[in-house]
């Protein structure tokens, strides 16, 4: 009787072999959290379809970064839901609004964890797109590109100023990296580093974020199609990264993760750069779901997808089990 000469069994025998050999490894500061910011004190509302994820007020946000960074997760990226909304969004850069006033107090009270600012207009304006609108040649209503351009400059810049180490332009306009970046360095802020959401696709799994962030189209056109990727695409993602890299990005991102694995993997080829991935509101949801229903393990499938993404070559991973996670490794160690 002959037997095989390979066994790769052998390296999966036991729990410490197969940490031995394991190729991929999650940790904590891997994981970027995401936080949605309002006006108030003491406020607290929570999202229907994010379960455990909620729109804080300030003091309430400075206490979720501290419980995040006590578990080893060391960057937060901030969106900011206005009390006033208008057609330019431009609560977006005011310096008293819950981003400003966020930033200035997580730099007081954790200096040493790395702060994020979406950049984008779409829970600034009152018709919920990521810019103004205008009507084309055609007599189509769309969002007018190079009139976001100093839009999203403007609110970089008071980010930035109020502690921000990253701004993070999510909003899919043509040009918008230079534009930020000029302004940036402009305003003596090159030291911000540029997290550009450079491919970032029209997709059906933001659904709770539009919840979290009060920002579904309400006028113009029904979704963002018009700015944002054609799901099905993948050398257009390499044209996207590649052009934000010339403008002068720090690190790339690609938004959705669990879908796009194929992309994150392709601009991780294309660049030395870092590279993002978004574990998005949709693809939390899913899990929470399953979960609470008793079909899936959270924790053992919530490890698995960012393993996955990580494999697929994400250097940082933005996601709202950021928290968990870090706990559930720290109880693998």
């Amino acid at each position: 009787m002959s037997f095989p000469i390979d066994r790769p069994r052998r390296l999966r025998r036991t729990e410490s072999l197969r940490t031995l050999v394991r190729e991929t490894h999650l940790k904590p500061s891997d994981f970027m959290l995401p936080l949605f910011a309002v006006s108030g004190r003491g406020v607290r509302r929570p999202i229907g379809s994010m379960p455990g994820v909620a729109q804080l007020s300030v003091d309430l946000i400075v206490e979720e970064a501290r419980t995040a960074f006590k578990a080893g997760v060391r960057s937060l990226i901030l969106f900011g839901i206005p009390d006033k909304k208008d057609a330019e969004g431009t609560s977006a850069w005011d310096p008293n609004g819950p981003v400003c006033t966020g930033f200035k107090a997580l730099k007081d009270a954790l200096p040493e964890m790395v702060l994020v600012a979406d950049v984008c207009m779409c829970e600034y304006t009152d018709h919920g797109h990521c810019g103004p609108l205008e009507r084309d040649a055609r007599g189509h209503v769309a969002v007018a590109n190079d009139k976001t351009l100093p839009l999203l400059a403007k609110a970089a810049v008071a980010y930035a100023q109020a502690g921000a180490d990253i701004v993070a332009p999510s909003d899919m306009m043509d040009g918008r990296v230079a534009a930020i970046r000029r302004a940036l360095d402009e305003h003596g802020l090159s030291e911000t580093a540029l997290l550009s959401y450079a491919v970032k696709y029209a997709s059906g799994f933001y659904g709770p974020f539009r919840e979290a962030a009060d920002s579904a189209p309400r006028e113009g056109p029904k979704d963002r199609k018009a700015y944002q990727m054609d799901p099905a695409n993948v050398r257009e993602a390499r044209r996207e990264a590649l052009l934000d890299i010339a403008e002068g990005a720090d690190m790339i991102m690609v938004k959705p993760a669990l879908a796009y694995l194929d992309v994150i993997n392709e601009v991780k080829r294309l660049t030395d750069l870092p590279i993002a991935a978004y574990n998005v509101s949709g693809e939390y949801a899913m899990l929470k779901a399953a979960a609470q229903q008793g079909w899936i393990d959270e924790k053992r499938v919530g490890l698995e997808i960012l393993t996955g993404i990580k494999r697929a070559g994400a250097d940082i991973i933005l996601t709202y089990s950021a928290v968990d996670a870090a706990r559930w490794l720290q109880d693998q160690a």
